[in-house]
């Protein structure tokens, strides 16, 4: 705000908006908003339906791992590459939503991990987990 000069006409009407009463009403609304707003949203009441359904069957997760030295393990029981192979698919027969989860030691070359990969996918096993923590 601009000070002003006195002049000869210091008794002519002001041309400038006062805005205190202004802030001061926008105040007094920001705090009745503050206040009401926690009540209002805790003042609703909704009723909501019940699932009727059956409770979820739990994936089954078998622990592939293939050792340092190229073996495959299949939950510890160390298979033939044609009897996981086998294996994989009977387990895809019995149970189509079980989830394989592969652990791969450090000194395992990518390639022998593809492959792996690769027959699982062949036998149509879709539901496929890496493990990236140690055991």
């Amino acid at each position: 705000m601009a000070a002003r000069l006195p002049s000869e006409d210091d008794n002519a009407p002001l041309a400038e908006i006062n805005v205190t009463p202004l802030v001061d009403v926008m105040l007094v609304l920001l705090v009745i908003f503050i206040v009401l707003a926690p009540v209002v949203s805790q003042a609703i009441s909704v009723r909501l339906p019940r699932a009727q359904g059956q409770a979820s069957v739990p994936r089954q997760v078998v622990d592939v791992e293939v050792t340092a030295a190229g073996q495959v393990r299949v939950n510890g029981e160390v298979l033939a590459p044609d009897e996981w192979i086998d294996w994989a698919q009977d387990q895809l027969k019995y149970n189509p939503e079980a989830v394989v989860r592969l652990w791969a030691d450090g000194a395992v070359p990518f390639d022998r991990v593809a492959q792996v990969v690769s027959a699982f996918n062949r036998a149509g096993i879709q539901k496929l987990a890496f493990a990236t923590q140690p055991k």
